[in-house]
């Protein structure tokens, strides 16, 4: 009898080639389908939330798959994380109702996108952050992302290659926020977290190199409303570097149907 489990997973993105199995590549999905396999012998593609690009973090991508395997959600969690490379952890794992998607299932995503802009260059931090080579103004980037809250169409915030028809997003909450850089300068982070029902490919990079261009002086705050109305790719800022992109949390519909739970220690 076939049961469906859910996992709760974090990966640094450095070394993969996004989420998405991919010819030849190193892909999240590829290894965890591998592991799976290891485990209980079965070839199986789990399903997940959020195609993460090549580059790009994640610190709760939900991910499902269906199998055979007697084993319990928190066995199934520690023989993963047995077979995982070390870049790769699973946080928890629960069985679910057989009919459970992760996409479907999801009711928003937030995402962080970092920034250094410190005088000291980030040299622990550099995986992580998109590093600028002068002080940003976080005030206009504040000012200039009120224009992107709400429900638009994004069809400028798109890399123009995707193929979804529908350009239609809503961006329930976007802050932008200074912060301090770890091992180098006090405040020499900005961090951007966006949260919405959903984002077109490249969104949330191109959301945050198009502020970027307001807070280095480039462009005016209204700028970023005329950009909206536009429609169109080549009005924006540049899609901004992956290692600063960091999948914070998905959140999902109330999950009525979970039979049993297991977590890390």
């Amino acid at each position: 009898m076939s049961r469906t489990l859910q996992l709760r997973l974090a990966y640094n993105g450095e070394r993969f080639s996004g989420w998405q199995i991919q010819p030849d590549q190193r892909t999240v999905q590829g290894v965890l389908s591998d592991a799976i396999q290891a485990i209980c012998g079965e070839t199986v593609i789990p399903k997940g939330s959020s195609r993460t690009d090549a580059g790009v973090h994640a610190a709760d991508q939900v991910a499902s798959f269906t199998t055979s395997s007697p084993f319990t959600p928190d066995i199934w969690r520690r023989a993963l994380n047995a077979h995982l490379p070390k870049d790769v952890v699973v946080l928890r794992s629960s069985e679910v109702n057989p009919s459970f998607d992760p996409i479907s299932e999801t009711v928003t995503k937030r995402y962080r996108y970092r920034i250094h802009d410190g005088e000291v260059r980030p040299v622990l931090a550099r995986p992580f952050v998109w590093q600028w080579n002068s002080r940003l103004n976080v005030s206009a980037m504040q000012e200039a992302s009120f224009f992107l809250v709400g429900e638009h169409d994004f069809t400028s915030f798109e890399n123009p290659s995707s193929p979804r028809a529908s350009k239609v997003r809503k961006i329930n909450d976007l802050t932008i926020q200074r912060r301090d850089g770890g091992e180098s300068t006090p405040d020499s982070e900005i961090w951007i977290e966006i949260e919405g029902n959903g984002f077109l490919y490249n969104m949330v990079r191109i959301i945050a190199g198009t502020l970027l261009m307001v807070g280095a002086s480039k462009r005016p705050e209204t700028w970023v409303g005329d950009v909206l109305a536009d429609r169109n790719r080549t009005s924006a800022g540049p899609t901004a570097p992956p290692q600063g992109l960091l999948l914070l949390q998905i959140n999902l519909k109330p999950q009525t149907a979970t039979v049993c739970n297991g977590s890390s220690p």
